[in-house]
């Protein structure tokens, strides 16, 4: 199956002229934060959703190999053992001088094999392994999603812990009212901050609990606007993929309908011993052996048949819909982490010149005052105008940071794959390419 074509814009809106390469490397690193480095290597060994993930890709494999058994022939084997007595009222008197009970021993090799001159295993099979690839991609999605939301939610502790710091060092206690009113922020950060570590925590794998700390939001550097082209989406985003592989079992699905349009043809046969005695099972006599070829096909199934290819057709039709969707839907996640990056970088600055027009304000009110040039509330006026401003600030740093993870998030690339290369499942050959590699026929 070929991919569908469909319209799609020759660039990002919003792109910074400043790019770099770096959609194929581990672009969390580029914060310059071990600690973080250390929470995202863990989240990856050990996040329980993820986990879940790879199972969901293990039971997708299972029925492919399920599903492509049936291209091979079926061999087994049936012994049984028997004792019957049979009434002998009434029997004639030749008949009376037979065994009664009577035993009876048998052991057989089994075979059987449908021949898939339509298709119809083929197709099924095909979808399988669209199956396993959509699981897998799944997979790589959720990788996407628990790196962004780690390096996210690490961000949002710092901004959090920075709020606190700010409240917690408020130093207006000469006006005792404003003074509670920041201390009565101080509960709520706490709280945000427990809340913000217990979510990480699970990320991580871990039971809820503490969270440890690298360097400050000001510290923190921010990585470069990954390069790219709108067409590159279709192979650098997991959902994406998804959705393909999604419409090419929808595809394969039609195929296999169809085919039950035409007969089944089958062959069986069986070779083993039979015999009264078990002590002549083995003897010559005793062989016995069969084999035989069957065609089932419909004459008249009142829409059973066509009933399933229109739900083929129908789901190959919402599978094609639900893939164009995902596409418009990512170029729209890309733009909008691209302009809100832009806009948060050009309103960090804005509010860095605000913050340091009023810590200058505030100097200038505390010397006055320590002069006798003005009295105190021109202070606390000052104090009340730059404390808003700094957590404003520092709010809006962060934000600045997870736009930036944003960005890598909606724009995949090859780091996902470097990332999945610390998971359990990328220790190993990945299940989907083992998977691959047996053919449809």
């Amino acid at each position: 199956m070929q991919r569908p074509k469909f319209d799609t814009p020759t660039e990002f809106r919003f792109e910074p002229k400043a790019v770099a390469e770096t959609a194929d490397t581990a672009w969390w690193k580029r914060f310059g934060d071990p600690v973080l480095d250390t929470m995202i290597d863990e989240a990856l060994a050990n996040n329980v959703n993820l986990n879940i993930a790879v199972a969901n890709v293990e039971q997708a494999a299972g029925v492919l190999t399920q599903t492509r058994s049936q291209l091979f022939p079926q061999i087994g084997y049936t012994a049984t053992g028997e004792k019957v007595r049979t009434t002998e009222a009434g029997l004639s008197r030749e008949a009376a001088r037979l065994p009664n009970p009577q035993t009876a021993y048998q052991a057989l090799l089994t075979a059987s094999w449908e021949i898939d001159l339509w298709g119809r295993i083929r197709r099924q099979s095909e979808a399988a392994l669209a199956n396993v690839l959509a699981s897998d991609d799944a997979r790589r999605g959720m990788i996407l999603s628990l790196v962004a939301s780690v390096a996210s939610d690490y961000i949002k502790l710092f901004e959090l812990q920075f709020k606190y710091g700010q409240v917690s060092q408020m130093n207006v206690a000469q006006v005792q009212s404003e003074y509670e009113t920041a201390a009565a922020q101080i509960p709520q950060i706490e709280s945000q901050i427990a809340q913000t570590e217990n979510a990480l925590s699970i990320l991580l794998g871990r039971n809820p609990g503490s969270i440890a700390r690298g360097k400050s939001i000001a510290e923190l550097m921010l990585p470069s606007v990954p390069s790219g082209i709108p067409s590159q989406l279709l192979e650098r985003r997991p959902d994406l993929m998804q959705s393909e592989q999604q419409l090419i079992a929808a595809n394969a699905q039609i195929g296999a309908a169809k085919a039950l349009y035409f007969p089944t043809i089958s062959l069986t046969g069986a070779f083993g011993r039979a015999s009264g005695d078990l002590s002549n099972l083995f003897t010559g006599p005793a062989r016995v052996w069969n084999y035989a070829g069957q065609a089932v096909g419909p004459i008249f199934t009142f829409g059973a048949v066509s009933g399933q290819v229109a739900q083929a057709q129908a789901g190959q039709q919402a599978a094609l819909y639900g893939y164009q969707q995902s596409i418009q839907n990512a170029f729209a996640d890309v733009a909008n982490a691209l302009v809100a990056s832009q806009k948060l970088q050009e309103q960090v600055a804005a509010q860095g010149r605000l913050v340091a027009a009023l810590k200058d304000y505030a100097r200038l009110a505390t010397l006055q005052y320590n002069n006798g040039y003005t009295s105190y509330t021109t202070v606390l006026q000052a104090e009340q105008s730059l404390f808003p401003a700094e957590l404003t600030l520092a709010s809006v740093r962060a934000q600045v940071f997870s736009s930036s993870v944003n960005i890598y998030k909606a724009m995949g690339g090859g780091w996902v794959g470097i990332a999945d290369e610390a998971t359990a499942a990328g220790k190993g050959q990945p299940i989907a390419e083992r998977a691959q590699k047996v053919p449809l026929f």
